[in-house]
């Protein structure tokens, strides 16, 4: 995914742990759109990045009150603008 276009657009693979951003961009069919809705994950949704396993394991987000754990290629395919850290 072509990120370097956007500035402070990335996936959430590419997130720093407790980075917050907001949900721009889902890639994927209907099915996998769909089943981002039912975890809570839609474009709009205020996400925050808590943690990720080595070696492309889980990536465990949190949306509202709710922890959710998706694997490494599904996290890849949501952009999420970035909130700049401040210094």
């Amino acid at each position: 995914m072509d990120t370097q276009s956007k500035p402070n657009v990335l996936t959430i693979v590419d997130m720093e742990s407790n980075q917050s951003g907001v949900i721009v961009e889902i890639h994927g069919g209907e099915k996998i759109v769909a089943r981002f809705s039912t975890l809570g994950l839609v474009v709009g949704a205020n996400i925050k990045k808590i943690s990720q396993h080595i070696l492309q394991g889980p990536v465990v987000v949190e949306t509202g009150r709710t922890q959710i754990a998706i694997g490494f290629g599904m996290a890849q395919k949501i952009l999420v603008f970035c909130v700049p850290k401040k210094s």
